[in-house]
């Protein structure tokens, strides 16, 4: 498993460890991150040496959602491509075999938050933020925010994050289910390779038919309401005040980019 650019797959006996590495743009997902977080989670989901994944990200980041500068040169069509793309990668993550833990190690937004609901345990560090923040581009979630929100969340947990954007610590994901453990940054690791490990002692069949079933349990009719997701984002991506968050957004990050470049070459 090895030719990935963006990320790393390790092993650690039978856990294979997912890392994203991209710690420069706090793991922010381009084209080429998503297709290889797609291809790395489907060769593990068929390898029967691995009996648990855990997913995490270097830096401060697991994962800062979409890499806006890459969505800001995106036409509608390559938006939409990019759109149904992502629904591959997560379905990669939420339907893999194995279970897969996120170790979260620092902000999970947008994106990146969309595939910590999808993974099947989560344990975060003490230093970790989340949040959905779209809607501060004119955007909703594309990759399944709003459903699988409402169903780890409930409702008015999520419209509050939804709506507002807010980008809030981990531990307030406890009390609502999503988040099983907060560990000191030092632990985040060895805990979640330790659940990890605990878990792919067990037979492999009986862990794979216990994902299916909590899976069942939740699913409803998440299929309709993930099309209907997709279909607004890539609606809202086109209208004037989508392009115009946008493209602001990804100019103000080159200015920051262009401004700690100069610092550094100012030594």
């Amino acid at each position: 498993m090895t030719g990935y650019e963006t990320l790393t797959v390790e092993r650690e006996g039978r856990v294979a460890v997912v890392t994203f590495r991209r710690g420069d743009q706090l793991n922010a997902m381009n084209k080429r991150m998503q297709s290889e977080i797609t291809a790395a989670f489907r060769a593990l989901s068929e390898d029967a040496s691995v009996g648990a994944i855990v997913v995490t990200g270097e830096g401060r980041g697991f994962m800062a959602g979409a890499d806006i500068k890459e969505y800001a040169e995106q036409t509608g069509p390559e938006f939409d491509a990019f759109q149904r793309a992502g629904a591959d990668m997560y379905a990669a993550v939420e339907e893999n075999r194995k279970p897969v833990i996120a170790a979260v190690n620092g902000f999970a937004l947008g994106g990146g938050f969309e595939l910590v609901l999808c993974c099947d345990i989560v344990i975060a560090s003490s230093a970790a933020k989340m949040g959905l923040p779209e809607i501060k581009l004119g955007l909703v979630p594309g990759g399944g925010g709003t459903q699988r929100s409402v169903s780890k969340l409930g409702r008015n947990r999520a419209n509050m994050l939804l709506m507002t954007g807010a980008i809030v610590p981990a531990s307030d994901f406890v009390a609502a289910g999503l988040v099983n453990e907060i560990v000191a940054p030092e632990d985040l690791m060895s805990r979640a390779l330790a659940v990890a490990t605990m878990i792919a002692d067990e037979p492999a069949e009986a862990i794979e038919g216990l994902k299916r079933l909590t899976a069942v349990a939740t699913k409803g009719v998440l299929a309709a309401g993930l099309e209907e997701e997709r279909a607004l984002v890539c609606a809202l991506y086109r209208t004037e005040t989508g392009q115009t968050r946008v493209q602001d957004f990804a100019a103000k990050s080159a200015a920051r980019a262009a401004e700690k470049a100069a610092q550094k070459a100012a030594g």
